[in-house]
């Protein structure tokens, strides 16, 4: 059974979102598990750190660190893992389109008897423009032609999985839009459940179609070789000191 999470948030800009958003997260959590928070300010230039640095005073289980310039997701997501000390991550986005009530539900289902390496939620009723719904239904028919993958909504941020299984995948940035099928990869099962989508409360999308689509080529001939290239290798025996070790 898990007892305790830690959800990682890298944000950038989102001053009049990220509030809010944890207002949500520990209002669906208290009391029900332990948990801390992780928000990852990647380089912001408004007032994002302040405000959380704000609210960080009277909450002792929220930590803020700030990078330095904008590096992007992936390395504001690994930033927050490498930090965390739950074994279990949950990550979420900062803008609030991902709903913290749904956080239980993919603990739940990550708990369950099945082994699973990862819970990633399903957008089914995605509050999305018409073009970036059609850009995301083109990018998941590419991805299974040319990767296999056919997890629904490899973009939806709220995930589940241990920090270890993360930390032992090769890195590379926009690595976030792949981790259901690295996972996959090295032999990890994979679960969706369906979760809800709402509308930014304030603010714009910091990525364009067109800036989605020229990195995502990029990335899958990437993420090809890296399947390749790449072994995780399945463990035949080992010694029970290394099992309690790893608890540790």
């Amino acid at each position: 059974m898990i007892r305790d999470i830690s959800i990682v948030i890298p944000i950038y800009n989102e001053q009049d979102n990220i509030i809010q958003l944890i207002k949500e997260v520990r209002a669906s959590l208290e009391k029900k598990i332990n948990y801390e928070i992780i928000i990852v300010d990647d380089g912001s230039d408004d007032k994002t750190y302040e405000a959380v640095n704000k609210i960080k005073k009277i909450n002792k289980n929220i930590t803020i660190i700030s990078h330095k310039k904008n590096y992007g997701q992936s390395i504001g997501l690994r930033t927050g893992i490498i930090e965390a000390n739950s074994e279990y991550i949950v990550t979420l986005d900062g803008d609030g389109q991902n709903d913290p009530r749904d956080i239980l539900k993919l603990i739940k289902s990550f708990d369950a008897k099945v082994n699973y390496m990862m819970v990633i939620g399903n957008r089914v009723n995605r509050i999305d423009t018409t073009a970036k719904k059609v850009a995301s239904r083109l990018a998941f028919q590419i991805r299974k032609l040319l990767l296999k993958d056919t997890t629904p909504d490899t973009g939806c941020a709220i995930k589940v999985f241990r920090k270890k299984d993360f930390l032992q995948l090769p890195f590379f940035n926009h690595i976030h839009r792949f981790l259901p099928f690295l996972f996959n990869t090295f032999g990890g099962k994979i679960i969706s459940i369906p979760v809800n989508h709402r509308s930014r409360s304030s603010g714009i999308s910091k990525y364009s179609n067109f800036q989605r689509f020229l990195v995502g080529i990029n990335d899958l001939y990437g993420v090809i070789w890296l399947r390749k290239r790449s072994v995780w290798p399945i463990l035949k025996k080992r010694d029970k000191h290394l099992k309690s070790k790893e608890k540790k």
